[in-house]
């Protein structure tokens, strides 16, 4: 059990261009959605599709490489792994944000 890790793997569709962060250190990240199908037949016999949205971030490297190649319908193959954090909003309400941290990132289809 000790090699188990904190590991996700996806493959979908962006639901929008990449936003690309430029920070002052000199670091970029790019933070993007994507969207996953999972297919099933009912009861009834009728094909039923459940889409899942996941939020992504990538730094560095992968950052650029997503803002030079990938967007807003690209399908695209992501490894990486599962992050939790929280903060306030603007009205003092806490929020809970779960993302995938990409660190691996293979462009599919055409």
């Amino acid at each position: 059990m000790s090699t188990l890790r904190n590991k996700v793997q996806l493959i979908g569709n962006l639901g929008n261009d990449p936003e690309i962060i430029n920070l002052e250190s000199g670091k970029t990240l790019a933070k993007f959605a994507i969207a996953t199908n999972e297919s099933y037949t009912n009861t009834k016999g009728e094909k039923i599709t459940d889409t899942q949205w996941h939020n992504i971030v990538a730094w560095g490297k992968t950052a650029q490489i997503i803002e030079k190649y990938v967007t807003k319908g690209k399908e695209v193959a992501i490894e990486g792994k599962l992050t939790s954090r929280s903060y306030d909003d603007k009205d003092g309400n806490k929020r809970y944000v779960t993302e995938v941290v990409c660190n691996e990132l293979l462009m599919l289809g055409k």
